[in-house]
């Protein structure tokens, strides 16, 4: 399994990279973009700790600084600055015209199962799919079992336009993902060479990694073993691992959630995703009342609004009140409903901003 250190490699004019490509692909003009730390060094042996970070490993990275290097070194090296080629964008897998609309996330790993760790990239699947106009229909948690993966992965290709596997694609024995995928879909495996030759130009600044011995090479160079027929795809030019992608819609990411994040949105223009006009808008109303007290109102709002493709929702927060939800793809009308709801439940607007820092807080 990747440790966060061993995809590495996250720099500052990729993450703006990664987001102006992803803003050009929804047609957006670009927005400032405040420049970021450097998060870590390139390579590093796996650290089973680190395949999804703790909450303290996701704080700021200036504080991720060893013992062992505070004591020895006054100020930390600066690390090298990659900038391999991106992909280009490929022909529509889906075919021409055609655009991504249900989707499906299975989510890899013993240590999610056992409690171990904790899963935040579904969730931030949800919420790439959410703003992008996606129906999320499925999330599937599994451990690292091959029958198990086989399995999913033929049904959910089957079933979805886009389908996301995250974890298992690191360098140890329990990481099978890309081969078990090789089995669901009948390819054999094979080492790819330009990942192979990034990972190496990453290498090159480590004496450590390349100084191992033929049986650490042998397994490090497993994270380039993919199915041989599948897609390899670029997405930034300071992250050497590539999204693999196979049968046109299922794409394999690794567990770590920064990682995983800033690859998810690098993938953004890539995919045929829904027009403009297919992306939802929702409204959020915050409440005191009970929820019981509101259910009477919202039951009827639901079957005045259903027809428009209006979806209302309640979240009770405990002894604290509730969040109504309100989501369409028509905003203007959505906004209108908000305001109703608002003044009926004695409550009050809340953005999507708000409504995360408010439950936050929690």
């Amino acid at each position: 399994m990747y440790s966060d250190r061993a995809f590495g490699l996250f720099r500052s004019r990729s993450g703006a990279f990664s987001r102006l490509v992803r803003q050009r692909s929804l047609n957006r003009a670009p927005t400032p973009i405040a420049p970021l730390s450097s998060f870590a060094a390139p390579l590093v042996p796996y650290n089973h700790e680190a395949r999804y970070p703790s909450r303290a490993a996701l704080r700021s990275p200036r504080t991720q600084v060893s013992s062992r290097n505070m004591a020895t070194n006054a100020t930390a090296p600066e690390q090298p600055k990659w900038d391999f080629p991106v992909s280009h964008v490929p022909e529509n897998p889906l075919g021409e015209g055609r655009y991504i609309k249900r989707a499906a996330a299975l989510i890899i790993g013993d240590e999610l199962l056992n409690g171990k760790t904790l899963d935040r990239n579904s969730n931030y699947f949800a919420r790439f799919c959410f703003e992008n106009g996606i129906d999320l229909k499925k999330i599937e948690v599994i451990p690292d079992d091959e029958d198990n993966i086989v399995e999913a992965a033929r049904r959910l290709v089957k079933d979805y336009d886009f389908v996301i596997t995250s974890g298992g694609i690191g360098p140890t024995h329990d990481d099978i993902t890309y081969a078990s995928l090789a089995k669901a879909f009948d390819q054999p495996l094979e080492h790819h060479k330009e990942t192979l030759r990034r990972m190496e130009e990453v290498i090159k600044t480590r004496t450590d990694l390349s100084q191992q011995t033929p049986e650490q090479r042998t397994a490090r160079e497993r994270m380039a073993l993919f199915p041989a027929c599948a897609e390899v795809l670029f997405i930034a030019p300071d992250i050497w691992v590539p999204v693999v992608r196979l049968e046109g819609k299922l794409c394999v990411f690794p567990g770590i959630p920064r990682l995983f994040q800033r690859m998810l949105d690098g993938l953004a223009a890539f995919l045929p995703l829904p027009p403009p006009s297919e992306r939802p808008f929702r409204q959020q109303v915050f409440t005191s009342l009970p929820e019981s007290s509101i259910a009477p109102f919202l039951t009827t709002l639901q079957e005045r609004t259903k027809d428009a493709g209006v979806r209302v929702g309640s979240y009770p927060l405990l002894q604290k009140g509730v969040y109504v939800s309100l989501i369409g793809r028509d905003a203007d009308a959505v906004r209108v409903l908000g305001e109703e709801v608002a003044r009926e439940l004695q409550g009050r607007l809340v953005t999507e901003e708000e409504a995360r820092t408010e439950k936050a807080a929690l």
